[in-house]
């Protein structure tokens, strides 16, 4: 057993073997990440009237019977409606020993759609948090708020990331991580209850700062990469102005002004929008994998792509205002595997990018 924090890839593994994870099918290919293991959608999806949690001492297949409306098969694909809610049980289940816990999140790919997924447990009253020895099955809420999208069993829309204890850096250690790894490049080190990063509104090179959903569009398939038309589904954010305003309703792919660094010893997290910042939401796929923009000389950094929803007010965004920050957790060993170093990682080095489904313009 290693130390505090969060779990590395060789411990996941052992959890599998060990049955603190079930799986109703073996392990896919790079299924399990460097600090994080894919769930996978299993082949029913039931629509409910409404998002819900089972609250103490009431299972999820309880609520269900509450809020069902009806189910579909998904084993030859299905369609998961635009503004509606589902929930799918996925194909993996925990018996966690008393001393792990779990977080869960989407995958970059899944916030890169706007397709809101949550996981949700039995007895559970927030949504991705899973208590220490939690032993049960686990499901995901999807709800997709740009995009109808063609879904199928086995794919892979959101992560769990398993921790023992708590190894979160404080301020102090993370100014001095970043003294000795560089942790941000291209902007000031904004340290306060985590590395605060901002909005490039000032690209180096024409004038395309992001891209914004469009309201009425076809259905992407997830099973597809490199398919879809960007054209087809996005429209091009453009300015010289350093600024953009955000309309209400909107979803936008922004990107960071900074390039960040994960060290191998390090995962991280965005931290929640907080609401005084303004009326949009920054974060929907929060994990950051050791080795995130880390190359062997040190940290070169990759900057982070953002996906914004704006809420009730037009909302100006101008280059350079803090949206977010990421909180870095020590892991208890290093991984085998790093992101991007052999293994399949599709936005190291990246810059502003489209989710895989769309292939370039």
């Amino acid at each position: 057993m290693t130390g505090t924090g969060v779990l590395p890839d060789r411990e996941i593994r052992a959890l599998v073997e060990a049955d603190g994870i079930g799986l109703d099918a073996p392990l896919a290919d790079g299924q399990v990440q460097p600090a994080s293991l894919d769930l996978r959608l299993g082949d029913t999806a039931y629509r409910v009237r409404a998002s819900f949690l089972a609250g103490e001492g009431r299972s999820v297949a309880e609520r269900l019977g509450d809020f069902e409306m009806h189910r579909i098969d998904l084993t030859d694909g299905a369609v998961l409606e635009k503004g509606c809610v589902y929930v799918v049980p996925l194909m993996e289940r925990l018996a966690l020993p008393e001393d792990i816990s779990a977080v869960a999140n989407a995958k970059s790919s899944t916030g890169r759609l706007d397709l809101l997924t949550r996981a949700i447990t039995d007895g559970g009253v927030e949504f991705d948090r899973i208590r220490p020895g939690y032993r049960g099955p686990l499901y995901a809420e999807i709800c997709p708020r740009s995009f109808s999208v063609l879904v199928k069993p086995g794919l892979r829309l959101n992560q769990i990331r398993f921790r023992r204890g708590q190894a979160i850096l404080g301020d102090g250690e993370l100014a001095a991580l970043h003294e000795e790894m560089r942790l941000v490049t291209g902007g000031p080190a904004v340290i306060s209850e985590g590395l605060g990063f901002s909005v490039d509104m000032r690209p180096g090179e024409g004038d395309l700062v992001g891209y914004r959903a469009k309201p009425h569009s076809g259905v992407i398939d997830l099973a597809a990469v490199g398919a879809h038309d960007p054209t087809e589904f996005w429209e091009e954010v453009r300015t010289t102005r350093g600024r953009i305003i955000l309309d209400p309703g909107a979803f936008y792919i922004l990107v960071s002004r900074e390039a960040v660094h994960i060290p191998p010893d390090c995962a991280a997290e965005m931290a929640p929008y907080l609401a005084m910042v303004g009326e949009f939401r920054v974060h929907y796929a929060g994990f950051f994998d050791p080795g995130f923009g880390h190359d062997a000389a040190g940290g070169t950094g990759s900057r982070g792509v953002l996906e914004v929803r704006c809420h009730e007010a037009p909302f100006v965004l101008e280059h350079g205002q803090i949206v977010g920050r990421l909180v870095y957790e020590r892991m208890a060993a290093r991984p085998d595997a790093l992101y991007g170093a052999g293994i399949a990682s599709n936005y190291q080095g990246q810059g502003l990018k489209l989710s895989k489904h769309f292939h370039s313009a």
